[in-house]
């Protein structure tokens, strides 16, 4: 059954009828269990199942499935459960190899139903399963796509990365702490403490005591053991400064040795880590090669090989989509509103979707109101016409791109300023 993704969060794929077996199984990292219910969520075992996640606790999962199809003559079956964490996918993905029917249910469509069945707030695993099956049965759950293994591979390296670049920060607010305590002047000198000659400067001179007695031309030559364009005006201009400061740092100089050795093995951990999202990032552009739709989506003017990585990563194949409502959705960028009588809450984002995919798509947004003339003029019509706050702006395009992503795919056309709507925009 081919899926198209609604504008609904949790939405009937297929009519559950009276043949229908519906089971409901909460997953662990060692050991499943799983309740079972008819059409109506009567229960129809007298015990739940529980079972390894192990090849042979699946097979016992679908020969006690079987077993209650043949009990009680339901020739059909539907199988739910929460996606959260990781353990649910490995028996996801030996479901539908056999050719079985598994939905997806949102976990908090399981949270907020966990007292409907028998009143009380209490928690079990024979019980989360019960609620899941008994969502299903009242048809709250959404289909799992296993997307291409192109959109497969990106997502794994899509979430690789995301790893290194966490660490990757760790690294560098380390070395900027270790900067602070011990040579607190030094961000005056070098504001990106990254460049190449900061770099050199670090492993060669990294206490202000280091550059105490030398020249400015003895601190080039040490820069030049790292760095092959070191002198010139601006190398001279930057030894001078460094010199200048060291004289009157106020930085921390006990325990020194012992710091200088810290530093070496934080660099050299950063560096490290460096080359890794270097590779990463060939893979990725290498991989997006492979996929047609990413060289239509090259077309926007600033939307850069990450973006286009993170959101088929987290989106997958953008053609299931009908409409940008739906990726927004998938982010959890729609909007909720909270209503009742006379009164009115405050319109918020819901937040129910991939938060890699919303993070990426705002990026995104903010880089395309900064690089691409397009959202720019854009943007400067909402503030200065519309007269909308700068952050409301960004969401009404982030919306905007969402439409023009999915316009896309389906139209197989590169983006064309011609085609997008530019209102005049007033001087400032």
């Amino acid at each position: 059954m081919k899926f198209k993704q609604s504008d609904g969060q949790n939405q009937r794929i297929e009519r559950i009828t009276t043949s229908h077996l519906v089971v409901g199984i909460d997953m662990a990292k060692e050991t499943q269990v799983a309740q079972a219910t008819n059409y109506r969520g009567i229960v129809l075992t007298t015990q739940h199942l529980s079972f390894k996640n192990t090849i042979q606790g699946f097979e016992k999962l679908q020969r006690w499935m079987e077993g209650l199809q043949q009990k009680h003559r339901l020739k059909d079956i539907i199988i739910g459960m929460e996606p959260t964490g990781h353990y649910w996918y490995s028996l996801a993905n030996w479901l539908i190899q056999k050719g079985l029917n598994v939905v997806l249910v949102n976990p908090a469509t399981t949270k907020r139903n966990k007292e409907n069945r028998d009143n009380c707030p209490s928690k079990s695993d024979p019980k989360d399963a019960l609620v899941i099956a008994d969502v299903v049965s009242r048809g709250y759950y959404y289909e799992y796509i296993r997307q291409a293994t192109h959109f497969q591979r990106l997502r794994t390296l899509m979430n690789d990365r995301e790893f290194w670049v966490t660490n990757s920060v760790r690294m560098q607010n380390r070395i900027i702490r270790w900067l602070d305590i011990r040579f607190p002047e030094y961000a005056s000198v070098f504001k990106d403490w990254t460049c190449p000659r900061s770099i050199a400067t670090l492993k060669e001179f990294p206490s202000p005591l280091d550059l105490k007695g030398q020249s400015t031309s003895e601190v080039i030559t040490g820069w030049r053991k790292y760095m092959k364009r070191a002198g010139g005006s601006t190398g001279i201009q930057k030894a001078a400064e460094l010199l200048s400061k060291a004289v009157q740092s106020v930085g921390v100089t006990v325990a020194l040795n012992e710091a200088k050795q810290d530093l070496h093995r934080l660099l050299e951990e950063y560096e490290r880590i460096n080359s890794i999202l270097n590779q990463i990032a060939e893979e990725i552009a290498a991989l997006l090669g492979e996929i047609p739709i990413a060289s239509q989506l090259r077309s926007i003017k600033g939307f850069g090989t990450i973006y286009i990585a993170a959101i088929l990563a987290g989106a997958g194949d953008l053609t299931q989509y009908v409409h940008g409502r739906q990726l927004l959705r998938k982010a959890g960028l729609n909007l909720a509103e909270s209503m009742s009588g006379k009164r009115k809450g405050q319109i918020i984002l819901s937040k129910r979707g991939d938060s890699t995919l919303r993070k990426y798509l705002y990026l995104a947004t903010l880089t395309l109101v900064g690089t691409n003339p397009i959202f720019k003029q854009l943007h400067l019509n909402n503030v200065q016409v519309k007269h909308m706050s700068k952050q409301k702006s960004i969401f009404k395009l982030l919306g905007k791109l969402a439409r023009i992503l999915v316009g896309l795919v389906h139209s197989e056309e590169s983006f064309t300023p011609e085609k997008t709507v530019i209102p005049y925009t007033h001087a400032a």
